[in-house]
């Protein structure tokens, strides 16, 4: 097994004050890997934005602006997140979900193949 120390000790991260957090398993069980670029970007940034209950109020204009994507590219992010099963909206507010047991699958279509070829994420 690895051995690992902290390589700057005096910089350790430390819980102060409010704290978001993503589990390891949303990377190790194929949840980042399931989502488009734009919802990975839209979901971090819920996840940094809501309370200790993933809740968020912030605006579709707050969203794009801090993240420099169009209107169309968030509301697709958005409809995306919440068809994966990791946002609730109800038109104002956001809920970051606890993940579910795994990634919802879907079809992509493979880069560089033919169009109508697809593989699994």
């Amino acid at each position: 097994m690895i051995q690992k120390k902290p390589l700057l000790p005096e910089r350790v991260r430390r819980i102060e004050g409010s704290f978001a957090f993503i589990e390891h398993r949303f990377l190790h069980a194929g949840f980042w890997r399931s989502l488009r670029p734009q919802e990975r970007l839209l979901y971090v940034l819920l996840v940094l934005a809501s309370d200790r209950h993933g809740l968020s109020y912030y605006s579709y204009d707050k969203l794009c602006s801090l993240l420099v994507i169009t209107a169309d590219d968030y509301i697709e992010a958005r409809d995306g997140l919440i068809e994966q099963d990791l946002l609730a909206f109800d038109g104002t507010l956001f809920q970051v979900l606890s993940l579910p047991n795994e990634p919802i699958g879907r079809a992509v279509v493979a880069q560089g193949s033919h169009r109508g070829s697809w593989r699994w994420p």
